[in-house]
C-alpha cells in the first residue's frame, strides 16, 4: 500500500477543520483522529499591498499565500488575474449601481478550475508524485490534464460519460487517460478515490484536496486587489461541491489576518445552485444542518451536478457566518441568464455562470441586495464548452443566396 504520509520541509502545516489537530505538511487529507478534512495552515510573512504591485499577472503573484514551498515547483500555464468587469449595462437592467463580473471564462482552459488544478499539480510535483488525476464534471478534467501536460506527468481523468463533448475533447487533447464512467459524478468520484489511494496517484480534488482548494482562494485575492483592497458587500458564487465558496471565505479571512483588508464581517455570501441538483439550497431553506444527497442530478448545469457535495455542510456554516443566502434556478432561467449576460456585457458563459446570473436576479427581486451594494458575481466557465444547451433556444441562421437585394431586405 502506498503511504500518504510523505513529509517535506515547509512553511505550512495541516490542521483538521473539525478537531483542530495539526500535522506536518504531507500527502494527506483526512485527520487520523476524527476523519475530518485537513486545511492548510500558514506561518505568514509580513506583507503589504505593495508586495504584489510589480509581479506577473497570474495568481502566482500571491505566492506567499499559497502552499508551495519552493518556487521551482510551480507549474503555471498563465492562469489568473482575470478581468473584474464593471457590468454597467447589466447593472442598469437589474437596478444595481456597483455590479462586477469576475470573468474566469478567459483562463487558459476557459474555467476557474485552472486555479485549484494548478496549485494541486504544483504540490504533486513538490511531493514527488509520479502521476496525477481527478474526478470531474468536465472543467476540472481539462484544467488538470493541461497542467499535468505542462508538468510532464501522466494524468487520469474519471468522469461521467454524459459530459459535454467539448470538455471531453479538450481533456483528451492534452493527453489525459480519460475514463468515462457509466454513472454519476459521485460514482466517478468514488472510483477515483479508491484508485488514487491504492496506486499512489495524486487525485487533485480527493487526496490532494487540502492543497487543491487553496487555488480557489486566489479568487478572493484578485477581487480584493482589483477593488483597491475593498471588501465586496455581496458575492454570488455558483456551488457544486461547495469547495470554492468555502475557499473564497478562507481567502478573505487570510487577507484580514495579514492586515491587507479591514473588517470583512459585513460581506454576504450567496450560494447559487441549479434546480435538479440543489441539495445545499434545500438544506438552507429547511434550516437544516444536514445536506441530503441528490441521487440522480438533472440539470443542464452539468459542471454543478454534484449530488453529494463534499463541502456542503461547511457552505451552510459559511452562509450563517456571513449572513448569506442560498437560491436555485431552473433550466429555462439558466438559459435566459446566459443570453442576458451575453447581450448586455458581451460575456458568453456556460450554464454554471448562468446559474450565478439568474440567482443574482432573484436576490435583487427578493430585496436581498441593495442598489448601492458592491456586488461581485462569479462567472466560472466559458460558453463555448457547453454550446449544446444554449443552441436549443437560439434561432438557427437561415442560409441565403449571395444576392445583395435579398440579404439587404432582412438587414434593418
Amino acid at each position: 500500500m502506498f503511504s500518504k504520509d510523505i513529509l517535506i520541509l515547509t512553511r505550512t502545516s495541516l490542521q483538521c477543520r473539525e478537531c483542530k489537530k495539526e500535522y506536518d505538511t504531507a500527502f494527506k487529507y483526512i485527520c487520523d483522529e476524527c476523519f475530518g478534512p485537513l486545511d492548510v495552515k500558514y506561518n505568514f510573512p509580513k506583507l503589504t499591498k505593495d508586495t504584489f504591485s510589480n509581479r506577473g499577472h497570474t495568481y502566482w503573484r500571491y505566492f506567499e499565500l499559497l502552499p508551495i514551498e519552493n518556487k521551482s515547483n510551480i507549474v503555471s500555464i498563465g492562469a489568473g488575474m482575470t478581468p473584474l468587469i464593471k457590468a454597467d449595462n447589466l447593472g442598469k437592467k437589474l437596478g444595481l449601481n456597483n455590479l462586477y463580473i469576475k470573468n474566469d471564462s478567459v483562463n487558459p482552459t476557459f474555467s476557474f478550475k485552472d486555479r485549484p488544478a494548478g496549485v494541486a499539480i504544483s504540490k504533486a510535483k513538490e511531493f514527488g508524485l509520479s502521476a496525477v488525476g481527478c474526478a470531474s464534471t468536465g472543467n476540472l478534467a481539462s484544467a488538470t490534464a493541461a497542467h499535468a501536460a505542462k508538468a510532464g506527468l501522466p494524468c487520469h481523468v474519471f468522469a461521467p460519460s454524459n459530459l459535454e463533448m467539448a470538455k471531453i475533447t479538450q481533456a483528451l487533447s492534452y493527453g489525459a487517460n480519460y475514463i468515462a464512467v457509466d454513472g454519476t459524478y459521485d460514482d466517478a468520484n468514488r472510483i477515483a478515490a479508491q484508485i488514487g489511494d491504492s496506486k499512489g496517484i495524486g487525485i487533485v480534488n480527493i487526496n490532494m484536496r487540502s492543497h487543491y482548494v487553496e487555488g480557489s482562494k486566489t479568487f478572493s485575492f484578485e477581487v480584493a486587489e482589483q477593488l483597491d483592497w475593498q471588501v465586496p458587500d455581496q458575492l454570488i458564487i455558483p456551488v457544486g461541491s461547495g469547495a470554492m465558496l468555502n475557499a473564497i471565505c478562507k481567502g478573505f479571512e487570510e487577507l484580514q489576518t495579514v492586515s491587507l483588508l479591514d473588517d470583512i464581517s459585513n460581506m454576504h455570501m450567496i450560494a447559487a445552485q441549479p434546480h435538479g441538483c440543489a441539495p445545499i439550497v434545500d438544506a438552507f431553506k429547511k434550516n437544516s444542518k444536514e445536506v441530503i444527497p441528490v441521487e440522480h442530478p438533472d440539470t443542464i448545469a452539468k459542471s454543478l451536478a454534484i449530488g453529494d457535495p463534499g463541502d456542503g455542510r461547511y457552505v451552510l456554516k459559511r452562509l450563517a457566518q456571513y449572513n448569506g443566502f442560498a437560491e436555485e434556478c431552473n433550466n429555462k432561467e439558466i438559459l435566459d441568464a446566459i443570453l442576458l449576460l451575453a447581450r448586455t456585457e458581451g460575456i458568453f458563459t456556460e450554464p454554471a455562470g448562468g446559474v450565478s446570473i439568474s440567482v443574482l436576479q432573484k436576490m435583487v427581486e427578493q430585496g436581498k441586495i441593495d442598489k448601492n451594494d458592491r456586488v461581485v458575481c462569479y462567472v466560472t466557465g466559458n460558453g463555448l464548452k457547453a454550446t449544446e444547451s444554449i443552441m436549443e433556444v437560439l434561432q438557427k441562421p437561415k442560409v441565403m443566396k449571395a444576392n445583395i437585394e435579398e440579404i439587404s431586405a432582412v438587414v434593418n
